[in-house]
């Protein structure tokens, strides 16, 4: 049985949905959560989500965003411009020398950070039954931890797979280096092994979850993400498009393989256009490639989208495609079935456990086959595209699971609740006092037996010599 009223802390290092699937994740779990009746905080890094009404608290846990402005190569911006000192305390210093390096610190940096504002709140008196970190698996959270309170986590899939993926995209030894360096793989395992519970979106990323961070398989409990069928539906209003192919997926993202479905474009009949939805900047790559592919103008780079565009891209597109090297669940997929759209995927990761071959998409093993499979994909039932999605991935999917999960923790007769760690060192120490304060009276105690002891012996001494003198004959 859950509490009542159950309060939750969510803590996310990027809390924004344009920043990848954690923020989505967020601010839809949190929201249903919040329709059932739970009590939530969430503790957020930049950049920061959109309202979240349904919460209680929105906690905003600054930083100085170093590693996103050298990715950019905005050296300047990474001093702050109103106190450039603010650059020299301890964990900014840390952001920007890491970042300058080619290390990725934000999961490390954001933790410490959470874990010091929620332990300031916790010794001030505010409680949480339950901390629900997304993907940033930082030292922090071992303190939360500590403080007895259950913390649990969810990871789409491990960073050992990113750092595969942007190994194959290296060309150099300098290149290999930084992908072994930058991604923070340590930490994480470390952390995964010893907090109560991970979720994750699939089988396939249990599996990998398992095996690349060490987590006992017992600790890993499979959650399907769930969606608002609601949000993302069709529209009667809206014309679909017989000729474009939708993607999302950062450039950026080895992972992600656009190079790769930017190279099948120019394969595919003339009328066929791919619209992306990622970062619109001129520097990225993603311009360079489809010229070399000589496809530039059937490419459109949309910019980073909200929501309500990103769903018309969604239910104009003749189909999604996603080229993934690896999905731990691939949510883009799951948008666009919801509205009515289908998908046409490479069979990696999870993708088997989320398309439906032949009802939703088609999955297919290369991207030769995927281009010569499009009017297969094309021809399919919409209406049974949307239908399987709402039955498989509506909210009450999202947020069955992980209840469940936080109830058999939060009820555990063994796992201390709502315990301050400050609490437990003051406790160590009055055990420590007393005993001191027992051994002083030990110490009185042996020493006045010591006394007593030597006492007795003297008085033996003396009776025993007594005894003989009055026996001895000369004496009498």
């Amino acid at each position: 049985m859950l509490p009542e009223r159950m309060r939750l802390c969510f803590v996310a290092y990027r809390g924004n949905m344009n920043c990848g699937g954690q923020g989505v994740y967020l601010w839809f779990l949190s929201r249903e959560l919040a329709r059932l009746g739970f009590e939530i905080d969430v503790f957020v890094g930049p950049p920061y989500p959109d309202p979240m009404p349904f919460a209680e608290r929105v906690h905003r846990i600054a930083n100085q965003e170093h590693w996103a402005k050298w990715f950019s190569r905005d050296y300047a911006g990474m001093l702050p411009e109103k106190n450039p000192l603010a650059a020299f305390k301890p964990l900014n210093l840390y952001e920007l020398a890491a970042s300058r390096m080619g290390f990725l610190p934000e999961p490390f940096a954001f933790s410490i950070r959470a874990f010091a504002s929620i332990s300031a709140r916790l010794r001030a008196g505010q409680r949480w039954d339950l901390i629900h970190d997304v993907q940033c698996l930082g030292y922090g959270l071992l303190g939360l931890r500590a403080m007895g309170i259950p913390v649990v986590t969810t990871v789409h899939h491990p960073l050992t797979v990113d750092r595969r993926a942007s190994l194959i995209r290296d060309t150099n030894f300098t290149e290999a280096v930084g992908s072994m360096q930058f991604y923070p793989i340590g930490m994480q395992s470390f952390v995964a092994r010893r907090i109560d519970r991970v979720l994750t979106s699939s089988e396939s990323s249990a599996r990998q979850i398992a095996a690349d961070f060490g987590v006992e398989p017992r600790k890993i409990t499979n959650v399907w993400n769930g969606l608002d069928t609601q949000l993302y539906s069709p529209s009667q209003a809206v014309a679909k498009s017989d000729t474009t192919v939708l993607c999302v997926g950062r450039a950026s993202d080895p992972n992600k393989g656009i190079r790769t479905l930017i190279e099948a474009l120019g394969r595919t009949p003339e009328h066929i256009t791919l619209t992306l939805v990622d970062n619109d900047h001129p520097g990225n790559e993603v311009f360079k490639w489809a010229r070399e592919a000589g496809v530039a103008d059937r490419l459109r780079v949309t910019g980073r989208l909200p929501i309500e565009e990103l769903i018309h891209h969604y239910r104009t597109a003749a189909l999604v495609a996603v080229p993934s090297r690896y999905e731990g669940f691939g949510l883009p997929a799951v948008e666009a079935m919801a509205c009515g759209t289908p998908v046409a995927a490479l069979r990696r990761g999870a993708v088997d456990e989320v398309i439906d071959d032949g009802v939703t998409g088609g999955i297919f093993d290369s991207l030769d086959e995927l281009v010569q499979g499009l009017p297969t994909v094309l021809a399919l039932d919409r209406s049974r595209v949307r239908s399987h999605a709402v039955r498989r991935f509506g909210p009450e999917r999202m947020v069955a699971a992980p209840a469940e999960a936080y109830a058999a923790l939060v009820t555990a007769p063994h796992r201390p609740r709502r315990t301050s760690l400050w609490a437990r060192v003051r406790r160590a120490q009055a055990c420590r006092d007393a005993d001191s304060s027992q051994r002083r009276v030990d110490r009185r105690r042996l020493s006045r037996l010591r006394w007593t002891a030597c006492h007795l012996r003297q008085r033996l001494r003396t009776d025993t010599w007594t005894r003989a003198h009055r026996a001895c004959s000369t004496c009498t």
